[in-house]
């Protein structure tokens, strides 16, 4: 195990089709190593004064630490959510070798490889 140069982003999306659109999208510009798409998801939570039970897909987003910003934007940017969900937690210790290969899948703010 080592520290982990990652975090992992959690975002509620309405359907596992719109999940799949936003993982690949994420993946295709290499703001992510690997995206989750977990169907059957459940949300009840306050919407302009109303409680509102919905079915929901989540992402578990994998990516690096210093990503999340244009990730956060780029997610907010193609998502049909007025406010969607974006919310990164810290890892702690990771696979010292899934560490290397998300580093190797990303691509840092300014273009460069590592």
């Amino acid at each position: 195990m080592t520290s982990a140069p990652m975090i992992v982003v959690l975002c509620t999306v309405p359907d596992e089709a719109t999940g799949e659109r936003l993982a690949r999208m994420l993946v295709g510009d290499r703001l992510a190593a690997c995206v989750n798409i977990l169907g059957g998801v459940r949300s009840i939570y306050r919407w302009r004064g109303a409680i509102e039970d919905a079915g929901e897909a989540l992402l578990v987003i994998k990516t690096r630490r210093e990503l999340f910003e244009p990730l956060c934007a780029r997610l907010v940017d193609a998502h049909p959510y007025d406010v969607p969900e974006v919310v990164a937690l810290p890892v702690d210790a990771v696979h010292e070798a899934y560490a290397r290969w998300l580093v190797d899948e990303t691509v840092p703010p300014g273009g460069a490889r590592p």
